[in-house]
């Protein structure tokens, strides 16, 4: 639902004019001197009055509005359609003085005008307070929405992060260290420590600071490198101002880890991945050398973050694809505007 879709029926807008025409005509009904020919002149005015109305308002509603957030009523609608029903009144009172020329037409344009106002000011306030129920409805659609999106993705992202086979070869890596004698396995199991404590410290949160993200994915590419020794090779850029804006929690980290999981990465052939900086957005990019039974797949850690981008920042992520480089473009969030 959305503005563009809000519609009164035609019934009831040509039932509710016609209905308010023959009440326009009581009066004169219950008259001793009761002329037909006022009756059914004041009634049509009244009805064609209604029906131009109706339109006219629906119309204004329809249109993109300026008020203020929280502000329930757009004064500059309801002038306009005063107005308009004004002009619109004072023609056909001017109609209404040529069929009946022996009328006064000075106190029937004052009594129609009057009549016009009440009953544009109705129809005014009946249809704002059904629009505004009808976009409260629509937000309460909207938000409910993402609150099952969000937990779709919190869901999928967790689970990614507790990925039990990433668990499975960094144990292994780390058997393989320790019956080595390895030096770097002590550093190996507090990276690894590390990686889940950011894990459960970040989950909950909408946004860290991207020195935070990096922090996390340094552990991650540490816990790599263990298993890949130069298969990849890692190169940020990243100066202190970027650093210092806001992106959602392992952000950064799913994206490196999707480099690696449909990539070649051996020491023969390296996968090179870059993060830099280019016109406010943080770019990740990496060589394309797919694995052969790898599809052509954008995994679900790049899909949950096309959707926290959008639907909780109102940004797009770019991606692009030129089968040589693989790049994702990410909006700088800076602190002072979003947190």
């Amino acid at each position: 639902m959305n503005r563009s879709t809000f519609r009164i029926s035609n019934t009831i807008i040509w039932t509710s004019s016609i209905v308010l025409g023959l009440l326009s005509s009581v009066p004169q009904l219950a008259s001793h001197q009761f002329n037909l020919l006022e009756a059914a002149v004041n009634a049509g005015i009244t009805a064609v009055f209604a029906i131009c109305m109706w339109y006219f308002n629906i119309y204004m509603l329809a249109r993109k509005s300026k008020k203020k957030p929280g502000q329930q009523i757009s004064y500059q609608k309801l002038l306009n359609s005063l107005l308009f029903g004004l002009a619109l009144m004072l023609g056909l009172a001017y109609i209404q003085q040529l069929i009946l020329s022996h009328i006064d037409f000075g106190p029937t344009m004052l009594m129609v005008e009057v009549r016009g106002i009440l009953i544009n000011l109705v129809f005014y306030m009946f249809l704002n307070l059904l629009q505004q129920n009808y976009e409260n409805q629509h937000v309460s659609m909207e938000l409910e929405r993402f609150r099952n999106d969000n937990l779709s993705a919190q869901y999928d992202l967790l689970k990614q992060q507790v990925n039990p086979h990433f668990l499975f070869n960094s144990l292994n890596t780390l058997k393989a260290m320790v019956e080595t004698g390895d030096k770097q396995s002590v550093d190996f199991i507090l990276k690894l420590s590390n990686f889940y404590r950011y894990t459960l410290e970040s989950r909950k949160l909408d946004l860290i600071h991207v020195r935070e993200e990096m922090e996390i994915l340094n552990a991650y590419l540490f816990l790599q490198k263990a298993r890949f020794d130069d298969g990849f090779i890692f190169n940020s850029t990243l100066d202190d101002e970027a650093i210092k804006t806001l992106i959602p929690p392992f952000t950064l980290q799913l994206l490196v880890e999707n480099c690696l999981k449909h990539n070649v990465v051996s020491l023969k052939k390296p996968l090179y991945i870059n993060i830099y900086l280019q016109d406010d957005k943080i770019v990740v990019e990496n060589n394309i050398q797919l694995k052969n039974s790898e599809e052509n797949s954008l995994g679900v850690g790049l899909k949950n973050i096309e959707l926290k981008y959008s639907h909780l920042l109102d940004k797009q992520v770019e991606i692009h694809n030129d089968q040589q480089l693989f790049q994702i473009k990410l909006p700088l969030i800076y602190e002072h505007h979003h947190y």
